[in-house]
């Protein structure tokens, strides 16, 4: 039987994309093995949102063809779409494909497998205007699945090379993605998590359609219990997705919204839409409509011209924000972005300082928003056993409010809400204790 391995770098979005392709490849009867092991295709999915990517990208590309010269060895994703001709250059690869026209990736190996030469697949992203329709009927965890409803950005903040490796805006058909919803359900999964590059544009391409009204369309969805999207602007939460949240109770009380830096003329030079109060006011409707939701951010330090004074106002306005976590990254420069031509780079050891500050911020904010649920029953669906501390009989899942809960359980559970009680309020982990046994009647209740 012929084998395949795969190895993915980058985004959530990346990962969906290798399920998607692992598919194909399943459908014409392969094996799947390690990327560590011999295999007779290799494909790699690359990243390149840092210069650091383009790097780890093409290390993982040399492991291949060592592993195997033999093999066959594709290579997809964002390096592969802004730098085909680079990856080519590197000896023993087969294909390049970027990121779009994925689903021909079996014709490509076939024509590979006859005639051994180079193929070069990469077309123009910025002139594509159609989602590629991959379908990802299961996942290997089979606990939360992704449902990618869109691809590509048209923001172009001045940091970022996305929009050049993944295209324009581009919303996949709302029928598609109630259907794949539906197969996800039958496949036993209880949470979906809407992702795409930019999540929160979804609708904007469609006529007479809109994020919210696809929420309310997937609520419909039977023996669905949760849908959390996995990433949202402040500017695309429109009063229309507001009224969904708080209305439909499949929407789980957590959303991750990049705010980026916390001054405004950082924000100004990072092309970003929004002022600090802008986002301030639509946090604040968020917690009016869902109390007790948890937001958690992005933010990026030492952006060129980020003085002391602008470092400083970002921490206070984060601290007003009170988010749940936040993910901290020193800027790196993008080679090709407005911001890596920017002359005013900030020195790494400051950008190291304020990175540490910032962190250290997020875990006293992840303490203090977990601190508010202990003694409360929450619903946690389990992921797996423990592995900090692997024989306990231990198990983790999150809460609809991303809180992580460490509880003792059978791993026959995973997969299935349990209710848990809340213990301890950890920074990244809370410790909870089993109220009601999952898909069981009330009787079974081990804490009254």
């Amino acid at each position: 039987m012929a084998t395949v391995a795969f190895h993915t770098l980058g985004c959530k979005v990346n990962f969906y994309d290798t399920e998607a392709i692992w598919q194909l490849f399943k459908h014409e009867g392969y094996e799947q093995v390690d990327f560590e092991a011999t295999a007779d295709i290799y494909v790699i999915n690359t990243c390149t949102v840092t210069n650091t990517g383009d790097k780890k990208s093409r290390q993982m590309i040399r492991r291949a063809v060592r592993r195997n010269p033999e093999a066959i060895v594709a290579v997809t994703g964002c390096y592969a779409q802004t730098s085909p001709a680079e990856i080519l250059a590197i000896p023993g690869v087969d294909l390049v494909i970027g990121t779009q026209d994925r689903d021909k990736i079996i014709p490509y190996v076939q024509q590979l497998q006859q005639e051994r030469q180079p193929i070069n697949a990469v077309r123009n992203i910025m002139k594509t205007r159609q989602f590629e329709e991959l379908d990802v009927p299961d996942f290997a965890d089979r606990t939360r699945a992704f449902l990618k409803i869109q691809e590509g950005c048209n923001n172009f903040c001045t940091f970022c090379i996305i929009p050049w490796s993944r295209g324009l805006m581009r919303s996949r058909e709302p029928e598609s993605v109630i259907r794949q919803a539906r197969m996800l359900v039958d496949a036993g999964y209880q949470e979906i998590v809407l992702t795409g590059i930019h999540t929160g544009g979804y609708g904007e391409d469609i006529e007479n359609y809109s994020l919210a009204k696809l929420l309310w369309d997937l609520d419909k969805v039977d023996g669905l219990k949760r849908i959390r999207i996995s990433s949202i602007e402040a500017s695309q939460i429109t009063e229309e997705v507001l009224e969904a949240l708080q209305g439909s109770d499949k929407m789980c009380r957590h959303l991750h919204i990049p705010l980026q830096a916390g001054d405004d003329r950082v924000l100004a030079r990072m092309r970003r839409k929004y002022t600090t109060a802008e986002f301030g006011g639509k946090i604040e409707q968020i917690h009016k409509i869902m109390p007790g939701v948890a937001i958690t951010t992005d933010v990026i330090v030492g952006f060129p011209g980020e003085t002391e004074e602008m470092f400083r106002n970002g921490y206070k306005f984060m601290e007003q924000m009170q988010f749940s976590e936040m993910h901290v990254f020193p800027y790196s420069k993008r080679t090709g972005t407005p911001a890596a031509r920017m002359d005013d780079q900030i020195d790494e050891e400051l950008k190291n300082v304020r990175v540490h500050e910032l962190i250290d911020l997020s875990e006293r904010m992840q303490l203090t928003y977990a601190q508010k649920y202990v003694g409360q029953v929450l619903e946690v669906i389990p992921e797996r056993a423990y592995k900090g501390e692997p024989g306990s009989g231990l198990i983790m899942g999150y809460s609809d409010n991303y809180l992580q809960l460490v509880f003792e359980g059978s791993e026959d559970w995973v997969g299935h809400i349990c209710k848990v009680k809340v213990t301890e309020a950890g920074v990244n982990e809370c410790r909870g204790q089993l109220v009601l046994i999952p898909d069981s009647p009330p009787v079974k209740a081990l804490i009254v």
